[in-house]
């Protein structure tokens, strides 16, 4: 009713935003401090959507085992591989995270949302196959990526992945690089499943309400909050906020008048993918093949055809292929764009602008491609297709956010980015891959930023439940290894099922 004297409530924690990132650092806090009030804050009717939901990503399990973006070529023809090190420790906490929920019987069951799918690497031509051999070389001798086989013997590549080689012409050196520690991952049903985790530890997850304001009073964060479907206003009164909402993240930092954000720009970018169900097709290709951008083409847009099950059905999808909407996120306004543009921002987008000409020209092309182009660039996956096989579906809505690095126009392409405000007291997440893979290390950063004094109490814990992600030193890869073996046994990811109920820690 207008005019109404709002009602305050106080909570320890409020999370804006209904994904992955936000559910990880509410099951989080849950372990780690079981009395604190927690509010998670969705605009949409049902959780995890946006990013985390099955359509809106390709599912990879993101461990660096295919990817080749987490490897640049250096100059010499040597591979750096710390990136794809990096982001391999952080998705085996994810599944040590993930497994100690499931064998203590917060989340499950696994299958339900983690499915085994080999990751495989494909090179093409001289430099494709000279660059995925000088990876898997130097990759190999870390015990994460120890089981990878490297091969470029057609017969071989044609029993590995029999729709991709098992009539191929000769169209030249091709080699595939396979691990079978690779998986598939429902991030949605993932994330449903975490709040239903809060929700059973008296936190209050509230669907259907939209954050309206967020602002400093009297050394706490005030949260305005709307209930969509009727209108209602509630005030949140809490000394921490996360804002983990996607592309609505940085919009509300504006609005909130957060000063480090004031120099950050964004831009959208909308993804396609050409998808099948056709079981024969399905059947002659398990795994999530990742190949080499184009010459000249940006890295964020690495070609892969990946093996994908949602809601019970098994798919293959292939892409992505680039799209623009103004939109920051699916369900957002096509105002997005125009009130995101701010008298401080104006530099880095106009320098990003400049400096990001070969991004913008990929984009062009994207959005002028034909469905024969796409078609196309399936057909370098899988040389004999048939058309009526496949259809053009929507993906996710992403935001690249823009900041100057350097003196240019640098885009947060890969990773995420941690912004803190008010000595820690709201944390926010930019960028996007691998993102939801490495949701439980990410979070751990979160609370080292916002909680700096309860870190070394919660740091025993921590290891239990997170082990690469509690410590600020590389973890040693052994230990690390065996953890993550544990770990899969719970998930059912190695053929045994174990006893779900024994906690990998």
């Amino acid at each position: 009713m207008k005019g109404a004297t709002v009602e305050i409530e106080e909570f320890d924690a409020v999370l804006v935003g209904g994904g992955v990132m936000s559910a990880t650092l509410a099951t989080l806090l849950g372990e780690l401090e079981p009395g604190w009030r927690i509010a998670v804050v969705e605009r949409l009717d049902e959780a995890g959507l946006e990013s985390s939901g099955a359509w809106n990503n390709a599912g990879t399990g993101h461990a660096g085992l295919c990817e080749f973006n987490y490897t640049p070529r250096r100059a010499d023809g040597s591979v750096d591989v710390s990136r794809a090190v990096e982001i391999g420790a952080q998705f085996a906490a994810s599944q040590v995270f993930w497994a100690h929920l499931v064998s203590t019987g917060r989340i499950g069951p696994p299958q339900d949302f983690i499915r085994p799918v080999p990751h495989l690497g494909f090179g093409r031509g001289p430099d494709g196959v000279a660059h995925l051999r000088a990876r898997w070389e130097a990759l190999r001798g870390h015990p994460l990526f120890a089981d990878t086989e490297f091969s470029d013997d057609r017969a071989v590549l044609a029993t590995w992945l029999p729709l991709m080689f098992g009539d191929r012409p000769d169209d030249g050196p091709v080699a595939v690089t396979r691990s079978r520690q690779g998986t598939d991952v429902d991030f949605g049903v993932l994330t449903r499943q975490l709040l239903a985790a809060v929700r059973s530890r008296g936190g209050d997850v509230r669907l259907g309400h939209e954050v309206t304001a967020l602002d400093r009073v009297d050394g706490a964060w005030s949260v305005g909050v709307r209930e969509q479907a009727t209108g209602v206003e509630h005030r949140l009164r809490t000394p921490y906020v996360f804002v983990g909402a996607g592309g609505g993240t940085l919009p509300l930092l504006q609005k909130a008048r957060v000063p480090e954000v004031r120099r950050y720009g964004a831009f959208p970018i909308s993804g396609r993918f050409l998808r099948t169900a056709n079981p024969d097709l399905v059947a002659a290709h398990r795994g999530k093949v990742y190949g080499h951008a184009a010459p000249g083409a940006p890295s964020i847009s690495v070609p892969h055809l990946d093996h994908r099950t949602v809601d019970g059905r098994e798919y293959l999808l292939f892409g992505p292929f680039a799209a623009f909407s103004p939109r920051f996120l699916r369900t957002g306004r096509r105002t997005d764009l125009l009130r995101a543009v701010r008298p401080g921002n104006l530099p880095v987008l106009a320098a990003s602008a400049r400096d990001n000409r070969s991004l913008m020209a990929y984009l062009v092309r994207q959005i002028a491609q034909t469905p024969r182009g796409r078609l196309d660039a399936l057909r370098t996956f899988v040389p004999h297709l048939q058309a009526d096989d496949w259809e053009l579906v929507p993906a996710g809505q992403r935001v690249q956010v823009l900041k100057m690095s350097g003196g240019r126009g640098a885009m947060v392409g890969f990773g995420t980015e941690v912004v803190t405000s008010a000595g820690g007291s709201l944390a926010a997440l930019l960028g996007a891959s691998p993102g939801a893979s490495t949701a439980a290390a990410t979070m751990v950063d979160v609370l080292a930023a916002g909680f700096p004094d309860r870190m070394a109490q919660w740091a025993p814990r921590l290891e239990e439940i997170a082990p690469s992600a509690a410590r600020a030193e590389r973890p040693d890869p052994a230990e690390l290894l065996a953890r993550a073996r544990a770990a899969r046994r719970v998930l059912g990811l190695d053929g045994a099922t174990g006893d779900r109920r024994e906690d990998p820690a």
